[in-house]
């Protein structure tokens, strides 16, 4: 019999939300963080831009909320942009009040610290440390962290899948806790806790080509869709309009931040192109600016656009963006003197799993935040930086909501060890590799920035097979970090298929040429899918879930 962990709250994901949530809870909670690699190593640590909240006396909550509305092309939630808009500066306050270096500026009207402007809105209102808040943020988080005596953080555990009631033939449906592979004794051990958080990121890395690190593989969807949760608007999936194309350069992104600073997009000719498409050029909202750069590049046949910001002083250059300016100049590239080449790259989720103002999902005591979450406030297209507060503010709403739940959850009782007994080592690695590299290229060339009927019909057909080749893998050979990435991508994948069939339109991130323009002939709606349920024995249980 292993042993098996015990906490009040487990925390699926160790990034922005996952940190905050934690540091929010009680003391008197014992919490547990998962960490896939190194606790730093996710989508937060490498977050350039910022974090968007009124903190300018010429802005106001009225024109956040009408920014971050117009830039969801009548698919955000009213109720949900003002909840977050409304609790952005105490957000903000917070992280100050750790201690997290933002930028000053001490002869502005914004309590002392430098704001900057990017993409869809209208004021600045983006709060920074240089180009490398992320890290910033991060770093001030896994600090606090470390020092909870309440908090355990187990680095380099993936989950693999969440224990619910039916784990334990029981009808009423509640999270218990997950399987949790430990990557360096392979070993797969039982988490139970009162309530389970999932914050794992988002689902990038089915694409070919990302501004995220290797870990945004939908783990935290593919999971919360397994155990019977409903997902949402997954078909909405941002492309950053700048990622540095280098061979050299792996997911580096250019932050909208120089746009905002004034960064001008320039063919491989040197003349602009941005004014064509729309008239606020560099600064009209993401989805635009990379339809645009994709629209250049298909037409002239090139492989990259330009991106300048060389009339500016040098030394303001390097006092703003000095990762990037570093960066580049390791790769041979002055961005004080000469633009940077740049791409479109997959970037962000849209959707996620269904939840309420509280981080509550469908299942009992499961809970998810930041990109995981479908929560209502990007709608069909993210406005720039809204994503570090969207994990903020709900990492505080939801830890409000299992503080007050604490006093009154019971402890699951003992959970069925995992079972290994009829799997083997696999012999076939390149199984996993092979299907890795095949999905996140049709996934690029199908369901990417421009779709069709017949590519996503093309792209459907695909993924149902791959599914087919990794679920008979998965039930025959022992879990391995590599094998469980790749199977949570493919159902992931399979989602977002599924989400941009079923919109016969195009709004936001989801463009169709079958389709150019929105349905103006009802009012939009979420796309959002239920997992299909069969009976078994008497009880019924989403398909694919893999009873231990």
């Amino acid at each position: 019999m292993h042993t098996q962990h015990q906490y009040d709250v487990l925390v699926i994901g160790s990034g922005a939300a996952g940190l905050s949530l934690a540091l929010r809870l009680p003391a008197r909670a014992r919490v547990c963080v998962l960490s896939k690699g190194p606790v730093q190593e996710g989508n937060t640590f490498y977050a350039q831009g910022g974090i968007s909240a009124v903190l300018n006396r010429e802005d106001s909550i009225e024109a956040h909320v009408a920014d971050t509305m117009a830039a969801g092309a009548g698919l955000c939630d009213p109720e949900a942009v003002r909840f977050t808009v409304e609790h952005g500066p105490e957000a903000v306050q917070w992280l100050i009040d750790l201690g997290v270096p933002f930028t000053r500026d001490e002869g502005t009207q914004n309590a002392g610290f430098h704001l900057t402007r990017e993409g869809g809105h209208r004021h600045r209102r983006i709060i920074h440390a240089a180009d490398a808040t992320g890290r910033a943020v991060e770093t001030s988080l896994v600090g606090e962290v470390r020092s909870r005596e309440n908090i355990d953080l187990f680095e380099r555990h993936i989950a693999v899948d969440l224990i619910t009631s039916r784990h334990l033939h029981r009808a009423l449906d509640r999270c218990l806790g997950a399987y949790v592979l430990d990557r360096g004794s392979g070993r797969v051990e039982v988490f139970k806790a009162r309530f389970v958080v999932l914050a794992t990121g988002g689902a990038s890395k089915v694409y070919l080509y990302t501004s995220n690190p290797d870990t945004a593989t939908g783990d935290g969807i593919a999971m919360a869709w397994r155990a019977g949760c409903r997902v949402a608007n997954l078909e909405f999936n941002q492309f950053h309009p700048t990622c540095l194309y280098h061979p050299q350069a792996k997911s580096f992104l250019i932050t909208e931040a120089v746009r905002g600073e004034g960064g001008k997009l320039l063919l491989p000719d040197g003349r602009p192109f941005m004014q064509r498409f729309d008239p606020r050029g560099e600064l009209a909202p993401r989805d635009i600016v990379a339809r645009a750069i994709d629209h250049e590049m298909k037409r002239l046949g090139c492989d990259h656009v330009l991106l300048d910001i060389s009339h500016r002083p040098a030394a303001f250059i390097r006092e703003h963006f000095p990762t990037v300016h570093a960066r580049c100049l390791e790769l041979g590239i002055d961005m004080t003197k000469e633009p940077i080449p740049v791409v479109p790259a997959a970037h962000y989720t849209c959707g996620g799993v269904k939840t309420d103002l509280r981080g509550r999902t469908d299942l009992e005591n499961l809970y998810t935040i930041g990109e995981s979450a479908c929560t209502g406030l990007h709608g069909a297209n993210r406005m720039a930086s809204n994503s570090l507060l969207e994990c903020l503010v709900f990492a505080a709403s939801a830890a409000r909501d299992i503080g007050a739940r604490l006093a009154d959850a019971d402890m699951p009782p003992e959970l069925p060890e995992w079972d290994e007994s009829r799997v083997t080592d696999s012999d076939e690695e390149v199984v996993v590799s092979h299907n890795w590299d095949e999905l996140r290229r049709f996934m690029w060339d199908y369901v990417g920035i421009v779709r069709t009927d017949k590519r996503l019909q093309r792209a459907r057909r695909r993924v149902e097979l791959l599914q087919g080749e990794i679920q008979e893998y998965y039930g025959n050979f022992r879990v391995t970090n590599d094998l469980l990435e790749l199977r949570n991508l493919v159902q992931v994948a399979e989602l977002i298929i599924r989400s941009a069939q079923l919109r016969r339109e195009s709004r936001g991130l989801h463009y169709t040429l079958d389709y150019p323009r929105p349905d103006d002939s009802h009012p939009p709606a979420d796309t959002v899918l239920a997992p299909e349920r069969r009976i078994d024995g008497g009880r019924i249980q989403p398909i694919g879930v893999r009873q231990p």
